[in-house]
C-alpha cells in the first residue's frame, strides 16, 4: 500500500488498453503528470483506457476534470475510444455521480479483468510541473462544465477566479 504523502500514479503504456493504478490521493497538486502522459497517449491515437482507484484515497475536483477530458476526447476518437473507472470506494464514486461523469465513463461495478504487465512504470514529474497551471486547471473545470448542466453552480466561481489569474499573468 502507498503511503499518503506519496501519492503515486502507475501505467501500464503498453497494454491495450492502457491501464493505470491511482495510490494516494490525487489532487492538482499532482496531477499535472497524469493529465499530460493521458494527453500524450491520446495523441499518438491510442484511447482506450482502464483506471484502478483500489489504493486511491480520495480526487479532486482538478483530476475529476482531466477525467472528464478524456472522456469528451476517446467519444471524439475513430474509431470511439472508452475510459473505465474500476474498483471506485464509496465516496469516489459518489464524486463521479455527482458531476454526472459516469455518463461519458463506464463505472465498473465488478471486477474488471485488468492487470499490469511487466512494463508497469510510475509516472514521475520534474519539480517545477508537480502543480498543475492555472490554465490546466482551469481546463479541467471547464470539462466538467460539458460533462453536466449542473456543474455551473458548483463550479462557476472556481472558472471565473482562474480566467481572473489567468489574465492577470498575461503580460
Amino acid at each position: 500500500m502507498v503511503s499518503q504523502q506519496e501519492p503515486t500514479f502507475l501505467v501500464d503504456a503498453y497494454s491495450d488498453p492502457i491501464v493505470l493504478k491511482i495510490c494516494g490521493r490525487a489532487c492538482y497538486l499532482n496531477c499535472a503528470v497524469l493529465n499530460e502522459f493521458l494527453q500524450g497517449m491520446l495523441a499518438k491515437g491510442r484511447s482506450n483506457f482502464v483506471f484502478d482507484f483500489s489504493e486511491c484515497l480520495g480526487m479532486d475536483s482538478t483530476v475529476l476534470g482531466i477525467l472528464a477530458g478524456i472522456g469528451i476526447e476517446v467519444m471524439k476518437a475513430d474509431p470511439r475510444g472508452s475510459v473505465v473507472l474500476c474498483k471506485l470506494s464509496t465516496r469516489n464514486l459518489e464524486l463521479v455521480r455527482n458531476l454526472g461523469l459516469h455518463r461519458i465513463l463506464e463505472v465498473d461495478s465488478g471486477d474488471y479483468p485488468m492487470h499490469f504487465g511487466d512494463q508497469t512504470v510510475e509516472l514521475t514529474q520534474p519539480n517545477k510541473a508537480k502543480i498543475a497551471s492555472a490554465r490546466d486547471i482551469l481546463k479541467a473545470h471547464e470539462n466538467l462544465l460539458c460533462v453536466d448542466e449542473g456543474n455551473h453552480a458548483k463550479f462557476q466561481d472556481v472558472v471565473i477566479f482562474l480566467k481572473e489569474q489567468i489574465e492577470d499573468d498575461t503580460p
